[in-house]
């Protein structure tokens, strides 16, 4: 079976239309997102349009700041002082990368934790694995939805995940660990990892590699998500970490790239920009 993930994505943004609707009648605005954009890139530039867009399609307020790549790090933080007190704005977002001259970490850091629609800032990591209430990371919150809306067991079952990002690796392995899944987490030093692969029942790839994942590395009857988004070598179409074709037939459930995990990704970003309005005028 083939999850798309577009169509659970689909439901979950009518139902936050209608959220959307409902609430801007109780404060008289809808909930505004901003993302910061630095530089060019086109990768970059794309994801930025596809998050404005889901916005507006909810009825939400979208706002973009675009500053060149010479920008200093004194001068975008800044910014990010301004937002976190513009108390109008209820989610920022700094598009990574950022450019080498400025500290990435230090950036995220800036960003008011109660605003941090990623889910990156370091206090609400530290509340990820302290299981305390916090803004989860969407991309490993979105495959969390995927799962439960297959009707996918996590407890008890085995769960391999491949690659150790703080994006996408580490905490979706917590969400799995939370789910009373019993976990391992997998990376490029891992010794005969096809043996370790072939053991599970939920298997998770983030590795940034296209196709990485074969056949004969998947258990008959696992689910398979592939969380990579990488360009096809031989055809420069895009594609996953895992080698579709090849281990669909072997897998009981298993994403596709596109239309997996990506529409989940920006769903869950703009139900994290919600919560953070719901939370902003709850407070006022």
């Amino acid at each position: 079976m083939v999850i798309s993930g577009k169509e659970l994505a689909t439901e979950m943004k009518r139902q936050m239309a209608e959220r959307v609707k409902e609430l801007e009648g109780k404060y008289g605005r809808v909930p505004h997102l901003v993302v910061v954009l630095v530089g060019d890139d086109p990768g970059s530039v794309s994801y930025v349009t596809g998050k404005a867009k889901a916005a507006g399609e909810l009825g939400m307020k979208s706002s973009t700041i675009l500053k060149p790549s010479t920008i200093s790090e004194e001068e975008l933080l800044g910014i990010i002082e301004g937002l976190n007190r513009d108390r109008e704005v209820d989610g920022i977002l700094v598009q990574l990368p950022l450019p080498s001259h400025i500290d990435a970490d230090k950036v995220i850091a800036a960003i008011s934790k109660d605003k941090d629609v990623d889910g990156f800032h370091p206090l609400n990591v530290a509340a990820l694995w302290l299981k305390q209430p916090c803004l989860l990371p969407c991309t490993p919150h979105g495959i969390i939805r995927i799962l439960k809306h297959m009707g996918v067991e996590m407890a008890g079952k085995r769960a391999v995940v491949i690659g150790r990002s703080n994006i996408v690796g580490l905490p979706v392995a917590k969400l799995l660990l939370d789910e009373n899944a019993t976990v391992t987490i997998a990376h490029s030093k891992t010794k005969d990892l096809g043996s370790v692969t072939r053991e599970a029942d939920i298997l998770v790839v983030a590795i940034g590699r296209p196709k990485f994942v074969t056949a004969d590395m998947v258990k008959p009857g696992a689910v398979v998500i592939d969380v990579g988004v990488n360009r096809d070598p031989e055809t420069g179409k895009l594609c996953g970490d895992v080698d579709f074709a090849a281990c669909e037939p072997v897998s009981g459930m298993i994403t596709k790239v596109p239309g997996g995990v990506g529409p989940m990704t920006i769903t869950c970003l703009l139900e994290n920009t919600l919560e953070c309005f719901e939370r902003n005028m709850a407070g006022k």
